[in-house]
């Protein structure tokens, strides 16, 4: 039993998924936390630590930028411990999460899409320019916060040791902020130096395309920005996959293993699937499940 509802954030199960592989891979199922995401954990530790540090105080206002699940997760911890908020999106943002964030009693700013963060349009420089003309709110800033990152090297990553028994071999996730590789990369590399953690990103981000990102319509993920989040020391590999192929793995793995997956799922499920057969007997994979299809399923032709 839990006093709130953020506390019940974390430990999430992990699923076996049998690919063409001799390994063992699971997936950890991150849209069982109580908001429906993995930001949920980020959410909960910067606006704690913001609380403790007294960046954020009574009567403040938390804005800041999110294609809708660190929005969300914001929402919901906001509404449980009192703090108006305020999120900016982009039209990319579902209407499923749309409702989800109004449903929490959020204010939605929605800014049209751009290529570039460092547009001034775009949904992160609205937010920062909300954000400095109020003086009474704090930005978590995901984006640009290294406590993204140290919210998944404190829970996420030991929650992942202690779930594989210290066995895993290989670890997988999306990079969008970065945060959940950066922090749990760094975790599990400093148990263990041998295992291999690899990010995926959009194929048409800047990060993937050197600086001339384009139009994608995955969710959740890809690296559009130059960010201190990124803790490149702690990954091995950084593979880009297209919309095609994210959206083309949600529906068997839910047909199959009764798994459904968001958008970024679909893109980790995709990488993995063709990364696996060349992991040995033995290996131990666990693979990163952001949230959920439901948050998709306007966008999603089953």
């Amino acid at each position: 039993m839990h006093e709130k509802v953020f506390n019940a954030v974390g430990s999430t199960p992990l699923v076996r998924i049998h690919f063409d592989s001799p390994a063992a891979i699971y997936a950890k199922l991150e849209y069982m936390n109580p908001g429906g995401s993995l930001k949920d954990r980020t959410a909960l530790y910067m606006i704690e630590q913001a609380e403790k540090s007294g960046r954020l105080k009574k009567g403040y206002t938390i804005i800041d930028a999110s294609s809708g699940n660190q929005g969300i997760a914001i929402a919901m911890v906001g509404a449980a411990k009192g703090y108006k908020v305020v999120i900016t999106t982009t039209e990319k943002c579902s209407e499923e999460k749309l409702k989800t964030l109004k449903a929490f009693g959020a204010q939605v700013v929605v800014c049209p899409y751009v290529d570039r963060m460092d547009d001034p349009n775009s949904y992160h420089s609205v937010a920062v320019r909300m954000n400095r003309e109020n003086p009474k709110s704090f930005m978590p800033n995901q984006y640009m916060n290294v406590e993204n990152a140290e919210a998944h090297y404190h829970t996420s990553g030991p929650e992942i040791w202690k779930q594989t028994k210290g066995k895993i071999t290989h670890f997988f996730a999306a990079a969008g902020t970065c945060g959940t590789v950066s922090g749990v990369g760094k975790y599990l590399k400093e148990k263990d130096k041998n295992i291999k953690v690899i990010a995926f990103d959009a194929k048409n981000s800047y990060y993937s395309t050197k600086g001339n990102p384009k139009h994608y319509k995955i969710e959740g993920m890809g690296i559009d920005f130059d960010t201190p989040v990124l803790y490149k020391e702690y990954i091995d590999e950084i593979i880009p996959v297209s919309d095609e192929d994210a959206f083309g793995a949600i529906k068997p793995i839910a047909s199959k293993y009764g798994i459904l997956g968001g958008l970024s799922s679909g893109a980790v499920a995709y990488g993995v699937s063709q990364y696996a057969p060349k992991m040995l007997e033995g290996s131990l994979g666990v693979m990163i499940f952001g949230d959920s299809g439901r948050a998709y399923l306007s966008k999603l032709n089953f």
